[in-house]
C-alpha cells in the first residue's frame, strides 16, 4: 500500500484583475474521482493545505451541469462528505517528502490564489520532481509550478506539461478577468507546454511528471498513478 499526499489549496476566493473576489477552492471531480480511485486500490491519502485549512469545494462543480448530470453530481459529493481526510489536513509547512510514495495536486481555481505563491508548494513540488517519486498535478494545479522559481529559474523548465488552457478560461468567461493566464505564465517558466482538444481528457507524461489539462484528464491521471505505485 502506497501513501499519498495530496496538496490542495486553502483559500476559498480566487482574486480577479479588478480587485473582486470570485468563490472557489478546488474542483470536486479533480479531487473525488483520484481519491476514490486510489482509495479503492488500498492506497492512503493525506491531505495537506497552508496552515492546515480544511480546503473548501468549488460549489460549482457540484452543479448537475458541470458534474456531468444529477447523479454524477450526488456521487462526487458522496465521495467528498466520506473522505475523513479532508476534515483534518496537516499544515503544508509539516509535509516532508520522504513520508510519502506519490504527490498529487488537483486544480479548481483555488491554486491561482494561495500555492501559486506558497513557498512550502514550492518546496514539496521542487523535491517530489527531484526524487524520482509520481508527481501528478492537474488543471489549475499546476499554478503551484510557479511557487518553484528561485531567482526567476525553476526545475520545471524543459518539462513537458500540461494545464488548463486559455481556450478553457475563455470558456468559463473568465479569462477577460483574470490577472494572468496559467497556460501563459507556465510557458514563461519555460515548461514544454502542449495541449488537446478543449474539455476532452489529455495527459501528458514526462519522467515521474504526470500532468493532466483539465477535470477529465483527473481519473486517467489516476489510473496512471495506480500503474507506478508500490
Amino acid at each position: 500500500m502506497a501513501r499519498l499526499i495530496f496538496m490542495m489549496p486553502a483559500t476559498a476566493y480566487w482574486t480577479l484583475k479588478d480587485g473582486t473576489r470570485h468563490a472557489t477552492g478546488y474542483w470536486a471531480e479533480e479531487f473525488a474521482a483520484p481519491y476514490k480511485t486510489l482509495t479503492e486500490a488500498g492506497h492512503q491519502i493525506v491531505v495537506a493545505t497552508p496552515r492546515g485549512v480544511v480546503p473548501t469545494v468549488d460549489m460549482m462543480s457540484l452543479r448537475p451541469e458541470m458534474a456531468g448530470g444529477a447523479q454524477a453530481a450526488l456521487d462526487l459529493e458522496a465521495v467528498i462528505r466520506s473522505a475523513e481526510e479532508m476534515r483534518r489536513p496537516i499544515q503544508l509547512s509539516d509535509a516532508r517528502l520522504e513520508d510519502y510514495d506519490a504527490v498529487y495536486c488537483p486544480g479548481g481555481h483555488g491554486p491561482m490564489e494561495d500555492l501559486c505563491v506558497d513557498a512550502d508548494a514550492g518546496r514539496l513540488l521542487t523535491a517530489a520532481l527531484a526524487s524520482g517519486k509520481p508527481l501528478a498535478i492537474v488543471c489549475h494545479g499546476p499554478a503551484a509550478m510557479l511557487a518553484t522559481r528561485i531567482r526567476g529559474e525553476s526545475p520545471f523548465a524543459g518539462y513537458q506539461v500540461t494545464a488548463f488552457t486559455n481556450e478553457e478560461e475563455e470558456g468559463v468567461g473568465l479569462a477577460s478577468k483574470a490577472r494572468w493566464l496559467l497556460q501563459d505564465e507556465l510557458i514563461a517558466l519555460g515548461v514544454d507546454f502542449s495541449r488537446g482538444e478543449a474539455w476532452m481528457p489529455y495527459t501528458v507524461v514526462d519522467h515521474n511528471l504526470f500532468t493532466g489539462q483539465n477535470p477529465a484528464s483527473a481519473e486517467v491521471l489516476a489510473e496512471h498513478l495506480l500503474k507506478v505505485l508500490p
